[in-house]
């Protein structure tokens, strides 16, 4: 599902609530989950997952096409770890 559907979605089970106002919603949801993340915080919406930040540490590298090493800095990556409702109704338990 890419956002745009799931903006469809929510207008269509709330059609009491306009579509511009939903888009804001799903856009202000994500803006704030981002910017907590972009600050090294982590965010946790209980029985879905949480999101946090990962450091990895620079390192020596290959380039795959010519075998030179390269070096790579270190950088900071998205990371989800599912909750437990989420990861039971994938495996079929609830």
């Amino acid at each position: 599902m890419i956002r745009s559907e799931l903006i469809q979605k929510i207008a269509d089970d709330n059609p009491h609530l306009y579509q511009r106002d939903v888009e804001r919603i799903v856009n202000t949801i994500f803006d704030e989950i981002t910017g907590a993340m972009a600050e090294g915080n982590r965010v946790e919406l209980r029985g879905f997952g949480a999101f946090s930040v990962k450091k990895r540490d620079a390192r020596v590298g290959r380039n795959p096409r010519t075998g030179e090493t390269v070096h790579v800095e270190e950088k900071h990556v998205p990371f989800f770890k599912t909750g437990k409702l989420l990861r039971d109704r994938l495996n079929g338990k609830s």
